[in-house]
């Protein structure tokens, strides 16, 4: 979604790529992993991502010591991303992030609005096993470990049901695009 938003203009920050370099082979977060979680750094210094995802899905005081070693690395990348955003006139940014609702993101960034991709479970969690080669609990534990479906739904203004066809995905794009700029024109500062 986040890559067809930038087609139509929208500056995006991934937050998934900002967490892959708090952890890149060498880094502060890397250092913090291998002391923390035994056994998923390798000797090239590179971080076992799916080895450290089976621990930390499995255990959520191993979650939230990661989310400490990961989250002040990712705020950081998503808040000076939007900074220079706010600095820039006519800018629309995408903050692309499957934790948003859960960590107050819309709140703790003061984003304009918030837009939710929105499928059942079942295809998530076949999506992960499928893209991602994740076994089904694994995927399970991933999609339990956030928010609700209902309760992203809620905090939404603009949902994306992402259940049909490559083609209506990009129309509901569209209508997001729409939304999105709508609000530009809404904004007496924009």
């Amino acid at each position: 979604m986040s890559r067809a938003l930038a087609a139509h203009g929208a500056q995006v920050v991934d937050a998934d790529d900002a967490a892959r370099a708090a952890l890149a082979a060498g880094s502060a977060g890397a250092e913090a992993v291998r002391a923390r979680f035994e056994g998923v750094v390798r000797s090239d210094g590179s971080v076992d991502r799916a080895g450290l995802a089976s621990l930390v899905f499995a255990d959520p005081h191993a979650r939230a010591d990661l989310e400490a070693i990961v989250h002040p690395v990712v705020d950081g990348i998503v808040a000076a991303a939007i900074d220079t955003w706010r600095r820039s006139s006519g800018v629309v940014g995408v903050v692309d992030s499957p934790l948003l609702v859960e960590t107050r993101g819309r709140e703790r960034y003061g984003l304009d609005a918030l837009i939710v991709v929105d499928a059942p479970e079942d295809v998530l969690v076949e999506r992960l096993v499928r893209w991602r080669s994740m076994s089904a609990g694994d995927a399970r534990a991933r999609i339990a470990a956030q928010a609700g479906r209902a309760e992203r739904v809620r905090a939404a203004d603009f949902v994306i049901p992402n259940v049909g066809s490559l083609g209506e995905l990009a129309q509901m794009v569209d209508e997001a695009w729409r939304f999105v700029e709508s609000l530009r024109r809404d904004d007496p500062a924009g």
